[in-house]
């Protein structure tokens, strides 16, 4: 007996307003209540990331606390090969730009609901994902890959917070050889550009010109560092300047009090000297 239309009907995805496909997941077999998730393509063409391509990343939207990265690659991974998975707690840019570190140098993740990002190995995967009905839920915990919730969640993050020594120090190491890399490569850039900005003593700036269409390098910390030297030796210049005039400005009016005082004695003694001098012709 073929199906009857209401029964193909319900078998449909289920879209809603916004682009986004409803998705059933059910934590078991036998639980009855059901958690929706929210997912389209992602597709944000500012973002130039090859780590999102635009025609193989599906965007998740209430990712459930107890489903880690693991758990979501598994429970995509019947639509097709899943090459990464990726949760946040807000949507946004890709964050390999910047180093990755390792769980041990952050802080541990909380417990929230998540948006993620899944990259499928073919375009495919993406679309069979959009094309699952509702009416069919994903079951997150199995025989074959169980999940711990409760209790026995905590034992098994407690237990997993203990890192070997060895294993601990090989991290550490090799995050202090990445750290010691980069201060490195910083220190050579900062010395060629100290080299291409060299000051004369009165403060000029010697500008060699780059290849063609070179954009002009913005201020660098070293540069605003110089120029606040040079700023404090100008002011220390002045002060000192300022203070040696007063110095000799001061001196000259002592000089002068010096010479008014010994003109008045000269002028009372030639006076003396004029009464106690006598006319004797004879």
């Amino acid at each position: 007996m073929a199906p009857s239309k209401k029964k193909h009907a319900a078998r449909k995805a289920c879209v809603i307003p916004g682009g986004f496909t409803v998705l059933s997941l059910q934590f078991s077999l036998d639980s009855a209540a059901r958690h929706f998730l929210y997912v389209k393509e992602h597709r944000v063409r500012a973002e130039k990331s090859s780590y999102r391509p635009l025609d193989r990343t599906l965007f998740v939207l209430n990712i459930p606390p107890y489903c880690s990265e693991s758990v979501v690659k598994d429970l995509f991974s019947q639509f097709g090969s899943v090459v990464s998975v990726e949760l946040r707690d807000h949507p946004g840019s890709s964050s390999e730009s910047g180093p990755k570190l390792s769980k041990v140098f952050r802080p541990a993740d909380k417990e929230r609901f998540k948006v993620g990002y899944i990259v499928f190995e073919s375009s495919s995967s993406l679309a069979a994902a959009k094309s699952h009905p509702h009416d069919d839920p994903l079951v997150v915990s199995t025989e074959e890959r169980p999940v711990k919730t409760g209790v026995q969640k905590w034992i098994q993050q407690y237990t997993k917070s203990f890192i070997h020594p060895d294993k601990l120090q090989l991290t550490v190491d090799s995050f202090m050889q990445d750290y010691d890399k980069r201060k490195e490569e910083e220190a050579e850039r900062q010395r060629q550009e100290v080299e291409k900005q060299q000051e004369d003593e009165e403060g000029w700036v010697k500008v060699t010109r780059g290849h063609k269409g070179a954009k002009a390098r913005p201020h660098s910390e070293a540069a605003n560092k110089r120029t606040l030297q040079r700023e404090m030796r100008k002011k220390r210049r002045k002060e000192l300047m300022n203070f040696y005039t007063w110095q000799h400005r001061n001196t000259q009016k002592e000089h002068i009090a010096e010479l008014r005082k010994k003109f008045e004695e000269d002028k009372q003694r030639i006076a003396l000297m004029r009464a106690q001098r006598k006319f004797k012709p004879y």
